[in-house]
């Protein structure tokens, strides 16, 4: 006949098996349940400082990343840029807005592979701004850099069964300590200059302290 104290011992051990058997599940699917809302938090925050669109940084994380590249004591020369597509809305009424949205995520792709690891962000609509690191502020190179991105942009744009081809006007100026928004509103000022120019001609018009082009 068993032991009764082998026996109680045996349903102890079992229980104490069991316990820690359901502990350990609990703590598997707590840390699973850990593991969904930080990827449901980091989603969150992604999508409060993204683009839903282009997935480029938006106009809120624009100006808090620029903040704090102008605050990093690196020293390194840095450009504003803005960019605006010409008569967007007429891609919009002749092709149709997922036409225009391929637009816009092009010339996005095209802009962040112009800017390689430097900001750049979609503003909102066909409004696009970036901060440059250069080696130089030279005028020579604020314009060879403007029509590189011109010419970068200005390639055709596969849409469905055709392509189209759009237009772009850039201004460009260098930011002068930490004076974001003076630089901005002088290469917003440029580019709204190129635009009076008039879209598609290839004028190129440098000022003492922005550059502006018509792509």
């Amino acid at each position: 006949m068993p032991d009764p104290l082998t026996v109680a011992s045996g349903i102890c051990a079992a229980g104490a098996l069991l316990s820690s058997w359901q502990l350990g599940r609990r703590a598997v699917r707590a840390e699973a349940e850990i593991d969904r809302l930080q990827a449901e938090l980091t989603a969150e925050r992604h999508a409060a400082s993204h683009d839903p669109l282009t997935g480029l940084p938006n106009r809120r994380a624009f100006y808090r990343l620029a903040a704090t590249l102008l605050t990093d004591g690196s020293g390194r020369p840095l450009v504003a840029v803005v960019l605006d597509l010409d008569d967007f809305k007429q891609v919009n009424d002749r092709y149709g807005h997922a036409a225009g949205d391929q637009v816009l995520i092009s010339v996005a792709e095209r802009l962040a592979a112009f800017a390689g690891d430097n900001l750049v962000a979609r503003l909102g609509g066909d409004e696009f701004a970036g901060l440059l690191a250069s080696p130089t502020l030279d005028r020579r190179w604020i314009e060879h850099a403007t029509r590189r991105l011109c010419n970068m942009l200005a390639a055709p744009i596969p849409v469905g069964t055709t392509s189209l081809q759009v237009t772009a006007s850039v201004g460009l100026a260098p930011v002068h300590g930490r004076q974001l928004t003076e630089a901005l509103d002088r290469a917003d000022a440029a580019m709204y200059e190129a635009k009076g120019i008039g879209a598609g001609r290839p004028d190129r018009v440098l000022r003492d302290t922005a550059h502006l082009a018509e792509c």
